[in-house]
């Protein structure tokens, strides 16, 4: 039976914001985030928010975080590990201690070295060593560095997700047009989903000057040419249905909110769930901004 809730959130939304509050440039303590994400969790635009994502490091502090939520509501919890595949079976030790959490992905980034395919070999031995769960969706972020295709082949032979970054805190921290166009295409070439992380925080691509730098040297207040994540669904569907990297990026390009909007309403049930199927999700520190850009456009509707 579908609820009133799962009406309001069609499939091309559903799980697509992971909550990454406790990365910058938010950067929210626990104390903070915990509560926050249980209070995503119980509004109507619940179904639009996917895991809860935290770094190894805070996996103790978690566990007394969530010590005044609801016990019989355990949090979907992605686990960002750092310090490469070493620290995979640390941290899962410790997750394994954290009660009231339910592990629904690994997410580890890549090291910016030369074999980026033996690399992900080490991740792969590491996990199995760990004996992670099946269930467990293990995602590798990608450098953004020469040879990442063959991390990419890597991937696709072990059946993880991979992973973009989309953006920063500087304007180099923002991949081009091209280089997304050519990371999507590269993952469906290979059959691999993915999913991107950090500056998707508008539904369409636009110019962004961070508000809390210093104002009295303008020119040196960074430019932030944010992707849109609705220009990425786009671009992703255009590539399942055949276009070229020209296209792509044309699409990535594009700052036409009602073209974008009037885009992503044509498309039907069936072309949004295999949309998803490939580009799975992204992480933002701030689960409101994307919720109000689609709000604003009337494409969800509290």
């Amino acid at each position: 039976m579908t609820t009133a809730r799962a009406r309001r959130i069609p499939p091309l939304y559903a799980g697509l914001v992971d909550d990454a509050a406790l990365f910058p440039p938010a950067g929210e303590p626990l104390a903070a985030a915990v509560p926050a994400h249980f209070a995503h969790r119980g509004d109507w635009y619940a179904d639009l928010v996917g895991p809860f994502l935290c770094p190894d490091a805070l996996l103790p502090e978690l566990a007394t975080a969530l010590e005044d939520q609801p016990r019989d509501d355990p949090l979907a919890l992605g686990l960002v590990v750092a310090g490469g595949a070493g620290a995979i079976e640390p941290a899962l030790v410790w997750a394994g201690r954290v009660e009231r959490i339910r592990l629904v992905g690994l997410e580890i980034a890549l090291r910016d070295e030369p074999q980026l395919g033996r690399n992900l070999e080490r991740v792969a031995r590491a996990l199995d060593s760990a004996r992670l769960p099946d269930d467990v969706l293990v995602t590798v972020e990608v450098p953004r560095v020469p040879g990442w295709e063959t991390a990419l082949d890597a991937a696709a032979e072990t059946g993880f997700r991979a992973k973009l970054r989309t953006g920063g805190e500087v304007t180099e921290a923002f991949p081009a047009e091209q280089e997304v166009a050519r990371f999507i295409l590269a993952c469906l070439d290979r059959e691999l989903s993915f999913k991107c992380t950090a500056g998707l925080h508008h539904a369409v691509r636009t110019t962004d000057r961070p508000a809390d730098r210093p104002t009295d040297r303008p020119e040196e207040v960074p430019v932030l040419e944010r992707h849109g994540f609705l220009n990425v669904a786009l671009a992703t569907r255009a590539g399942l249905d055949g276009a070229d990297e020209d296209a792509l990026i044309e699409i990535l390009a594009d700052r036409d909110t009602d073209a974008i909007s009037a885009a992503v309403r044509a498309l039907d049930d069936r072309a949004a769930a295999s949309t998803r199927r490939w580009f799975t999700s992204f992480g933002s520190c701030s689960v409101s901004d994307p919720l109000e850009d689609l709000l604003r456009l009337e494409i969800l509707q509290d």
